[in-house]
C-alpha cells in the first residue's frame, strides 16, 4: 500500500487490523533459524557491536524497541509492538518520494541468557508485503565476549511490479543491511559512552 506522506498511527492500525487475519505468504516458517530454503535470495549481514555484557544488554534493548529500523527511510510501526510470537508489525519504507507499508508477523523469538547470551526474533511476510519471505534479527555474545548483530533473510518477488523494479529492490535490501548494522553500532556506542 503506497502513500505520498508517512502513514499516521490510525492508518497503520487499520492496515494491521486487516492483515492480522491472513496467513504467511510463504511456507517455510522458521527457516532463518536453520537453513534458508532453496529458490529464495538470501541476504546476510553480520557486524561486531562491542565487547562485554553491557554492550549485549544495550544491543538487546535497542532490538527490543525496533531501533534497528530507525533509519530515516525505513521504520517499524508501532514502535511499542511487543517482541512476541504472533505479533504483527508494519515496516514502512520510503523511496522516490513515496511511502509503502509492508505487513509482517513475528514467527519466533530467541531469548537465551543461560548459555551464550542471545536475543532476537524473526518475522515473516503477510499478503500486504512487496516480497515473500522471512528475516531474522539477532544480537549475541560469543565465547570471547564480543557482541554481534546478525541479520539473515530469505525472500523472493511475489508481485509483478516488484519484478519490474527487481534491481532497485535488491539495492534497497542490501542498503537496509548496511544501514541497520551501522545504526546498531552507533546506538550501542552512544549508550555505552553515556553510561561511562
Amino acid at each position: 500500500m503506497f502513500h505520498f506522506s508517512s502513514p499516521d498511527a490510525n492508518t497503520v492500525e487499520h492496515f494491521l487490523a486487516r492483515q492480522r487475519q491472513h496467513k504467511f505468504t510463504y511456507c517455510h516458517q522458521g527457516k532463518t533459524a536453520t537453513t534458508p530454503p532453496s529458490g529464495f535470495q538470501v541476504d546476510h549481514t553480520r557486524v561486531k557491536l562491542g565487547h562485554g555484557i553491557e554492550a549485549f544488554r544495550q544491543a538487546k534493548e535497542a532490538l527490543g524497541k525496533w531501533q534497528q529500523f530507525d533509519l530515516g527511510w525505513v521504520s517499524a510501526k508501532p514502535h511499542q509492538t511487543a517482541i512476541r510470537e504472533g505479533e504483527t508489525v508494519c515496516i514502512v519504507g520510503k523511496a522516490v518520494g513515496m511511502y509503502w507499508m509492508n505487513a509482517c508477523r513475528i514467527v519466533y523469538v530467541i531469548d537465551d541468557t543461560l548459555h551464550t547470551p542471545r536475543f532476537g526474533f524473526a518475522y515473516g511476510t503477510l499478503p500486504a508485503h512487496l516480497k515473500a519471505g522471512e528475516e531474522r534479527f539477532l544480537v549475541e555474545m560469543d565465547s570471547n565476549g564480543d557482541v554481534w548483530y546478525d541479520i539473515l533473510a530469505f525472500s523472493r518477488n511475489k508481485r509483478w511490479m516488484v519484478w519490474l523494479i527487481h534491481p532497485y529492490m535488491r539495492k534497497l535490501q542490501k542498503q537496509f543491511g548496511r544501514d541497520s548494522a551501522a545504526r546498531m553500532k552507533q546506538l550501542v556506542a552512544d549508550k555505552l559512552q553515556h553510561a561511562a
